[in-house]
């Protein structure tokens, strides 16, 4: 197992907990900024030079950030379209020639946001609708190799994602019925999973997703436009209690 993000403390206690409760498993630890282009480049090298074989791709990493567009920073935007977009064409082009000799699938994480433009979280959005077409693209042009590809289209979940997206001395402005749609992490690992084996092409978490996408993308657009010029979630100053 190839653990790779950021942050190397973090992924050196992961390994350490897999470890132990997998015994015999090798975890190996492959920092990096997916935002940087040499990192990524580095990173293709070694994940090149380990033995090739069959390989399961997960795509997972993900960088949001919530308010207005014309208030964004640059430097962010241009870091979110690459790891959102840029790492996940990058590595699974840099994976499939191992796949297509030893076997393997690709799981992408895409995010339910890839089913509709959202206001405040218009790059964000855009960039799941990329992963969510990119997958299915090549759910069909490598079916030939039998390489299965699944889009996972969580909403949202306890990861951390929210606090990170949200910019300083601003709240996030979700209403409370966001809550309704969480649904817990080990349930869509397990959920996407199966549905991997399965051969989905995408895969909701919960009935209440799974809706919820349906209805987003058979809605008429004049009727998104309207219901999200109106939407509730605002970014509100955070203020002192």
């Amino acid at each position: 197992m190839v653990l790779i993000a950021r942050r190397e403390e973090r992924l050196r206690q992961l390994a350490g907990e897999l470890t132990r409760e997998h015994p015999g498993l090798e975890v190996r630890v492959c920092p990096c900024d997916l935002a940087c282009a040499a990192a990524r480049e580095e990173l293709v090298r070694k994940l090149r030079s380990l033995e090739p074989a069959r390989t399961l791709l997960i795509n997972n990493a993900g960088l949001g950030d919530y308010g207005a567009f014309a208030e964004s920073d640059p430097e962010r935007n241009h870091c979110m379209i690459d790891v959102n977009m840029t790492a996940v064409v990058e590595l699974t082009r840099a994976m499939i020639p191992v796949m297509r000799e030893k076997g393997g699938a690709v799981i992408n994480v895409a995010s339910l946001a890839a089913d509709v433009f959202i206001p405040d979280f218009a790059v964000y959005a855009a960039t799941k609708a990329f992963v969510a077409s990119f997958s299915e693209a090549l759910h069909i042009e490598l079916a030939e190799f039998g390489i299965p590809v699944l889009a996972v289209c969580p909403g949202p979940a306890s990861t951390g994602f929210g606090d990170v997206a949200r910019r300083v001395g601003q709240s996030s402005g979700k209403p409370a019925f966001y809550s309704v749609f969480y649904t817990p992490v080990s349930e869509i690992v397990r959920g996407s999973l199966i549905a991997l084996r399965r051969g989905d092409v995408r895969y909701y978490p919960s009935p209440k997703i799974a809706l919820a996408g349906f209805l987003l993308r058979n809605a008429p657009l004049w009727l998104l436009r309207l219901i999200l010029k109106f939407r509730p979630r605002r970014v509100n100053p955070v203020t002192e209690a």
